[in-house]
């Protein structure tokens, strides 16, 4: 614990290893505590208070929230971070990103209440197929930023600079996608990188547990998260994706009925709009596939 420590009982979860966790001060300086009772759901990124003269440290209260983002299966679901109001979504053209876990991020971004910044890393390489989903994705309202984080380190860093400033920004994506990269341009935390195995192309986990890097003064950060492949939204109901995906939102106020589904309900403008050619069938078929996943 820090020298401090009496006289200062708030502090910042930034990393979580099972019934433990590190947390840093306002100071900058880093003891750990134990999760239990009242800070047992304790995530990265919360601030918590801490039980004066407990032995180990223990957390007493986690403070009020700004946000939560987590992702879910039918199995469990994982926090991610709390109290961050950036998503940023990596993905490259290498190794083969799914652009269902794009949207899918995108979904539980605005069910969160957080903005939404689409990161397309590695620009040096051919991007053929990630361009289009770029513009797609900027489309349904993300902004968006096209970088080469290894190939041009300098504009790269400049770049993302000024997408992060002054604001908590939770790191998502597939991997292999440069994640880990662009932790050490923007906070040198020296997070471990790995090429890409040559035998699959697919990316290797290099980040075992998320966390919270300090970025400058205030409460800017960058959040790093581990490499996964599926982004789960059974936490959310099919009425919420449904208000979640704005190009289908935008043809629902039509509906006869205001509890309207879109997928077998009589006189659905959703599904009128997609006979239309107005709603894409891609994106109505990721709406069902998700819908037979969630709770109605």
């Amino acid at each position: 614990m820090p020298a401090d420590a009496g006289v200062s009982l708030d502090a910042r979860v930034v990393a979580i290893y099972g019934s433990r966790c590190l947390i840093e001060f306002a100071n900058g300086q880093a003891g750990e505590a134990v999760r239990r009772g009242a800070g047992r759901d304790a995530a990265v990124g919360d601030r918590v208070r801490l039980r004066p003269g407990s032995m180990p440290v223990l957390i007493d209260a986690v403070q009020e929230r700004t946000s939560l983002l987590y992702r879910s299966d039918d199995r469990r679901s994982k926090v991610l971070a709390a109290n961050v109001d950036q998503l940023a979504l990596v993905f490259a053209p290498q190794p083969r990103f799914s652009v269902h876990f794009l949207w899918r991020a995108m979904i539980a971004a605005s069910a969160a209440g957080i903005d939404a910044l689409v990161v397309l890393n590695k620009v040096d390489l051919d991007c053929a197929q990630a361009d289009p989903a770029l513009a797609q994705l900027v489309a349904l309202g993300a902004r968006c930023l096209r970088i080469g984080a290894r190939n041009d380190p300098v504009e790269a860093a400049r770049a993302l600079r000024r997408e992060f400033e002054g604001r908590a920004t939770l790191l998502v994506g597939q991997s292999g996608m440069g994640k880990s990269t662009i932790v050490n341009l923007m906070v040198g935390a020296q997070a471990r990188t790995q090429a890409l195995s040559p035998r699959t192309q697919s990316g290797r986990h290099t980040t075992s547990a998320s966390r919270w890097h300090r970025l400058g003064s205030g409460d800017a950060a960058l959040v790093d998260t581990p490499g996964f492949q599926e982004f789960g939204l059974t936490h959310l109901s099919r009425a919420r994706i449904a208000h979640l995906m704005p190009d289908l939102e935008r043809h629902s106020q039509g509906c006869r009925f205001g509890d309207c589904l879109h997928l077998q309900e009589p006189d659905c403008a959703v599904r009128a709009a997609l006979l239309a050619g107005l709603i894409e069938a891609e994106r109505y078929a990721f709406y069902e596939q998700v819908c037979s996943g969630c709770p109605a």
